[in-house]
């Protein structure tokens, strides 16, 4: 599915939630892995403000694009976020939703 990219270059971001690692599976622990350069993923909840309106979202980040000691609260830049949207069917249910996946996270802003 295509993507495209997210302008935050007039936001204020803040890390909302510490950086996780993303699973593939949550019964078997495999965590999720960039296929393009082998790095593991983790999941980030930034708040993104701008335009007078903030928002939560759950940014995908490869481990190599995030600082040491992330911890909420900090400000940071987000380099190349992309929104993807995204459909699947298990169990005769159908979900769909938008994913956002960033290059690298950078402290201060």
């Amino acid at each position: 599915m295509p993507s495209f990219k997210v302008d935050t270059s007039t936001a204020v971001v803040f890390v909302a939630t510490a950086p996780t690692p993303k699973l593939v599976s949550k019964q078997t622990g495999e965590r999720a892995m960039d296929r393009e350069t082998g790095a593991g993923l983790s999941t980030v909840g930034l708040l993104i403000s701008d335009e007078g309106e903030g928002n939560l979202y759950q940014v995908t980040v490869p481990e190599t694009g995030l600082p040491e000691g992330l911890m909420p609260g900090m400000p940071v830049s987000v380099i190349g976020l992309k929104a993807r949207d995204w459909e699947n069917t298990f169990n005769g249910q159908t979900r769909h939703g938008i994913s956002f996946r960033a290059v690298a996270l950078t402290a201060g802003a």
